[in-house]
């Protein structure tokens, strides 16, 4: 039976969309990117161990360790639940955007074998299989394409009893998509994701920078999804410019999940 589908692909490319769509048309649940309580990826987390624990004040602990889960070693603290100069200081922290790579690859991968345990019913995801795993490995870190397919193949194997099944939406457009989205999203959001992809170690090595430099980085993203999803032992579906005709797009992928 299958437990898991995943829609994937750029920014502005429909993925939400697609992936409630779906959800509603066979009865699953839709978990949304940024949901704040994601099964199977940490959003808005820290991750502490004992010795950084330890640099806190001793009222600081108790506070910390009563929201906490002692996962992976160490605490996962939900900074949602902290403001002020505590917040500020476990920010430093977060799970995703601080953390060393070999320090965040097996956080991560427990949260996904947590989730692969313990899966009950159906469920559609935006995103997070390709793109979380490549923001990382690619833009953050500025990992060679086979460090970043090693990383998925792993979260495949984890998820592999669930049959999952990837949605792409691969965007030829995306310069256009993009624009026409920013003035949706507003400045904030795009002022946001270009500084993301162009001040990461990836953005740096291109000299990346701008509107420009984004969509760069964007576009050798998609590629490189494509080619490390066509890799992977999972079933999928990849469609070319969705957005064109959208009821072709969903009959094709409920033929295809079906």
């Amino acid at each position: 039976m299958r437990k898991l589908i995943i829609a994937e692909g750029l920014p502005c490319s429909g993925k939400s969309t697609t992936a409630r769509y779906i959800a509603e048309q066979l009865g699953m649940t839709f978990i949304d990117e940024g949901s704040g309580a994601h099964p199977a990826d940490y959003e808005f987390d820290a991750y502490l161990t004992e010795s950084d624990l330890g640099s806190f004040n001793a009222p600081q602990r108790e506070l910390i360790a009563a929201q906490s889960k002692r996962k992976s070693g160490g605490y996962i603290v939900p900074l949602g639940a902290f403001s002020g100069e505590l917040f500020e200081k476990l920010l430093k922290y977060k799970i995703y955007d601080f953390l060393p790579w070999e320090k965040e690859r097996p956080i991560m991968l427990d949260k996904w074998r947590d989730f692969a345990r313990n899966c009950n019913g159906g469920f559609v995801f935006n995103c997070v299989l390709l793109q979380n795993p490549m923001c990382e490995t690619m833009i953050r870190f500025g990992f060679d394409v086979t460090v970043s397919e090693a990383y998925i193949r792993e979260i495949c194997g984890i998820i592999a009893p669930l049959s999952p099944f990837v949605v792409y939406l691969r965007n030829t457009e995306v310069y256009d998509s993009v624009k026409r989205a920013s003035a949706e999203r507003g400045d904030d959001w795009l002022n946001a994701v270009i500084d993301y992809h162009c001040n990461g170690k990836y953005g740096r090595s291109q000299a990346l920078s701008g509107f420009d430099g984004y969509i760069s980085a964007l576009e050798e993203r998609q590629r490189r999804e494509v080619e490390i999803l066509r890799g992977l032992d999972i079933e999928s579906i990849v469609l070319d410019n969705p957005q064109k005709d959208w009821d072709k797009a969903y009959s094709d992928i409920l033929a295809k999940i079906k």
